[in-house]
């Protein structure tokens, strides 16, 4: 016999868990039941610890899941209770309410449980069913009802969850991104507009909680990251279409899974479709301490390609230029130097580049050209500044030079109909973040309830860190 009992502890302060493995593995009923639960657990589990959804099958040993420190500020845990024939005993998380964050997802998972161990003895569990936990069948969203300053008109709201369909699938968002396409859809200036009122956010990862019954690709315990633009990533759950969706490794860090789709996306096409880059060749780049900017470095630096990267002149130029370098910058210069006679020197042990990446425009896209070689191909991504792509005669004439756009959105709407070529590069752009040749952006993790604070910081200028709202 199974007992099985819901307890709440608040902690205030350092807590440590201890897990005891050998008990879980004494009985196959306590084990199954154990992992079930655990794979519908957040990927931030109770402790702050990376629960594998197959943990305890062998990925974790006990002395490795043991004494975990954390500083409990304001956090609710809910633990379920075990008792297997009065014998073995097992305290587990299920999840956390973080009370100074957003309100979670208030779910059990206690009568998915009780129900997989053939467990019938409580009458009670129905009020602990997978489905009534969910107050009101509501999630919290950052929604904004008009475009403006994303300050004055993002609003944290209940939204009303819709049922799950056959083809639909029940996430948890664990951590989303503020990029500039975000703040600019929310502003009214970008290319797509979604319908209002509308939740904001682009980009995110989520796990999957709950599948339709003819969902064929994903299931429960399943991290996965939008397919296009326009999903709507700031909030805490979703119900969405499978086809929405594509897997990623949960192996991977939260924000290297959090911010995979748009920018590493973005550099890995911008470096794979214009030029034949290959070993030994140069690239140059402005904007290059942006998102971008940081994945065009080390996919480069992965090839064997040298990167020239621009960027502003700052305060923090000099810590700037070491932490570019660390992730594999070849160069690192200010924008003035492209105009002065020193910029010769770098050519003479680097060759020009055969390819430049323009997120900036105006002069700085300019000077890009003037330093391509002759029949290069400059690829405009990005306007930070505003101002017009001037494209002198001469580059045109004499230098034969070739100048193109491009929008990741674009290539992942042509390119639908081909299941592979998105699964491919995302396969391979996640084999480099697990050999560590393709970290996330510095990001500043912030609490889905101050998200007024995050945008404030992603609307400031020379804002190095990427601002990722944790759900």
């Amino acid at each position: 016999m199974i007992k099985c009992v819901i307890n709440r502890v608040r902690y205030e302060r350092k807590h440590q868990f201890l897990f005891s493995l050998q008990k879980l593995q004494s009985t196959v009923d306590m084990v199954l039941a154990c992992s079930t639960g655990l794979m519908l657990l957040s990927s931030r589990g109770a402790a702050g610890y990376k629960y594998n959804p197959t943990w305890p099958y062998g990925q974790r040993t006990a002395s490795e899941t043991q004494g975990s420190n954390e500083t409990y500020c304001g956090v609710e845990v809910v633990f379920v209770y075990f008792e297997v024939n009065s014998r073995y005993t097992m305290w587990l998380p299920l999840h956390t309410v973080c009370l100074r964050g957003q309100t979670a997802c208030r779910r059990s998972f206690v009568g998915a449980l009780l129900k997989l161990s053939g467990h019938r003895d409580h009458a009670n569990v129905c009020h602990l069913s997978h489905s009534a936990g969910l107050s009101a069948q509501t999630c919290k969203a950052l929604l904004y009802r008009k475009h403006g300053d994303p300050c004055q008109v993002v609003q944290l709201e209940d939204v009303t969850l819709p049922s799950i369909g056959a083809k639909d699938v029940l996430v948890k968002m664990l951590a989303a991104p503020i990029n500039p396409s975000d703040i600019n859809m929310i502003q009214g200036t970008y290319a797509i507009l979604p319908d209002l009122p509308a939740v904001g956010g682009n980009e995110g990862v989520a796990q999957v909680i709950e599948v339709g019954s003819q969902v064929k690709f994903l299931k429960t315990g399943d991290w996965v990251i939008p397919r296009d633009a326009g999903l709507g990533t700031w909030r805490t759950e979703a119900v969405l279409a499978e086809d929405d969706l594509i897997a990623v490794p949960n192996d991977i860090s939260l924000l290297s899974a959090a911010t995979l789709g748009v920018n590493p996306c973005t550099a890995f096409r911008m470096l794979s479709d214009f030029e034949d880059l290959k070993p030994g060749d140069s690239v140059i780049q402005n904007a290059a301490n942006s998102g971008v900017g940081q994945a065009v470095i080390q996919i480069a630096a992965a090839r064997g390609i040298n990167t020239i990267n621009v960027i502003r002149d700052r305060p923090e130029f000099t810590q700037l230029c070491e932490r570019l370098k660390v992730i594999g910058a070849s160069h690192v210069i200010k924008e003035e130097t492209l105009r002065r006679p020193e910029i010769k020197e770098l050519f003479k042990t680097c060759p020009k580049p055969k390819l430049a990446l323009n997120g900036v425009g105006g002069k700085s896209a300019t000077e890009l050209l003037r330093h391509l070689k002759v029949g290069g191909s400059m690829v405009t991504y990005g306007g930070m500044a505003k101002q017009p792509v001037t494209v002198p005669v001469s580059a045109l004439i004499f230098k034969d030079v070739k100048v193109r756009g491009f929008w990741v959105t674009q290539w992942k709407r042509d390119h639908s109909h081909d299941g592979t070529a998105f699964r491919t590069m995302l396969d391979e752009l996640c084999s480099l973040i697990q050999q560590g040749k393709l970290t996330a952006p510095v990001c500043a993790q912030v609490g889905f309830q101050d998200y007024n604070r995050a945008l404030e910081s992603a609307l400031q200028p020379f804002t190095s860190a990427k601002q990722v709202l944790i759900m």
